[in-house]
């Protein structure tokens, strides 16, 4: 199969989709890869390093796309890209549909065959690749977070693991899957007071078998937010609705509950956001102020860290890459439940309940859409 890694396009973006010990695993099973030129140059890896690996480098995106039968990505496709995908061509990349319908409906006209890596399951119904990037943004939260209270940032002027006799920043996480856990990791690490709210009983049971008492985990209702919020230096936004915007977990009228100069950290946003106030921002303009409350979001977290994400994510997807490379598309899906739950869009139908549902599309389940092509 001849695989296609682009380089990445969307604004301060510096990962890469592939990283070169992954191309020489897929070139080694006699796949042809073609890279970008300077693909990976952002994260120390030069065309010679890709060479070495056995990928042929290619000058432009537009040839990458147009001779490739499966483009390996790590960003949603842009506008620009989505006009060079061809009908029956493999996408595999982060997509986070639910709050673009613009893309949802550009990728359904491409009648590419676009599986996301948010979407893939594994045999415990968990998301395998979306999971290093969910570890990198929620210890990334308290950093972004702990920078965002210094008074340079409109924070109150506090720093998170307080020295003697003076007492630490309160930071309140809500939901305590991959990105909330890490957060609370990370947190206690900064000698933080933390809190953690879910509303599954057995995450809680985890973490609390975990923490040992270190974390305080309280259940999450609406009730106990309004209780925190008023305390809590950083807040922490770190729920997720699988292939759905998230529920919003503040509104605008909790921001006059909280101390002028207090946090939130929406990681959430590449799904929408899970605060009302919250708007997607960059790595150059990475806060706002609403209220005297500083607003974090954005949406690639992990792209700051981009070598460790790149090394992260390229481990996480090689062994569908290769099922997909090794099989074909149509026997790697059908022979992993979990891989074919990722498969979002095929030929112009939508194989995604929640997305079909999200947006008042026709649904067609993935097996049916695979055996009518």
């Amino acid at each position: 199969m001849i695989i296609g890694v682009p380089k990445e396009i969307k604004a301060y973006e510096e990962r890469v989709g592939l990283v070169p010990h992954c191309v020489r695993e897929l070139t080694l099973l006699g796949h042809q890869v073609l890279i970008e030129t300077q693909a990976g140059v952002a994260i120390g890896f030069s065309n010679a390093d890709y060479k070495n690996a056995g990928a042929v480098i290619i000058s432009n995106a537009k040839e990458v796309f147009t001779r490739s039968e499966m483009i390996v990505k790590v960003k949603e496709p842009q506008t620009e890209e989505r006009v060079m995908l061809s009908r029956g061509q493999i996408l595999f990349t982060y997509l986070h549909l639910a709050p673009d319908i613009t893309q949802t409906k550009s990728l359904i006209d491409s009648k590419a065959i676009c599986i996301a890596y948010e979407s893939v399951t594994d045999s415990l119904g968990k998301c395998p690749l979306l999971a290093p990037m969910s570890a990198i943004a929620g210890r990334m939260s308290i950093q972004a977070g702990a920078q965002s209270l210094e008074h340079s940032h409109g924070g109150k002027g506090l720093l998170v693991c307080g020295v003697p006799g003076v007492e630490a920043a309160r930071i309140v996480i809500l939901g305590g899957g991959m990105v909330g856990a890490n957060a609370a990791r990370m947190a206690l690490g900064w000698q933080a007071e933390v809190t953690l709210l879910d509303n599954n009983l057995a995450t809680l049971a985890a973490l609390d078998r975990e923490f040992a008492g270190q974390v305080t985990l309280l259940y999450a209702t609406h009730e106990t937010i309004d209780k925190l919020v008023s305390r809590a230096d950083i807040i922490v936004g770190a729920v997720r609705s699988p292939n759905a915007t998230p529920p919003m977990m503040l509104t605008a009228d909790h921001l006059p509950m909280m101390q002028p100069g207090s946090v939130l950290v929406d990681v959430s946003i590449d799904q929408g956001g899970c605060f009302e106030t919250s708007r997607p921002t960059s790595h150059s303009q990475p806060t706002y102020l609403v209220d005297n409350i500083v607003h974090y979001c954005v949406p690639n977290m992990p792209s700051a860290v981009a070598r460790t994400a790149s090394f992260a994510l390229s481990n996480a997807t090689l062994p569908y890459i290769k099922a997909i490379a090794n099989k074909g598309y149509k026997k790697a899906l059908m022979d992993d439940e979990g891989f074919l739950n990722g498969m979002n869009l095929i030929h112009g139908k939508v194989t995604n309940k929640a997305i079909a549902t999200h947006f008042d599309l026709h649904y067609t389940r993935p097996t049916v859409a695979l055996s009518m092509h």
